[in-house]
């Protein structure tokens, strides 16, 4: 048999600042990959066979956003490195979902809904 707990925490202001910070992360990673994949999806509906990319896999966009995002951004560095690995295998997944018919395509996250990130 399975048991799960549910807790509720009570939070000071810096705490609640810092989770912010961490579901922000991840919900920028989380859209920012699925804006790639939806423009690579795009680019290999007009391309020939020679000319398509590989659809990236959540390893694949983790490499890309250390490349490209991080530097840019370096309130990136102010959270766990978790965060943003993570909405990214979220994202790996659902995509996987919907290529298997199963689920339909991933939308963006947008700030204060459901709002959540995944930690080691």
């Amino acid at each position: 048999m399975l048991l799960g707990f549910k807790t509720q925490l009570k939070l000071n202001q810096t705490q609640r600042q810092q989770l912010a910070r961490h579901a922000g992360v991840a919900r920028h990673a989380y859209n920012w990959g699925n804006d790639l994949c939806l423009a690579i999806l795009d680019n290999n509906k007009s391309c020939s066979d020679s000319e398509k990319i590989k659809f990236p896999t959540a390893i694949d966009l983790h490499k890309w956003l250390n490349k490209l995002v991080k530097p840019d951004n370096q309130w990136y560095y102010e959270v766990s490195k978790c965060a943003p690995q993570f909405a990214l295998r979220h994202l790996a997944v659902a995509w996987r979902d919907c290529f298997s018919k199963k689920k339909k395509r991933p939308k963006f996250k947008k700030k204060g809904r459901h709002d959540s990130f995944t930690l080691d």
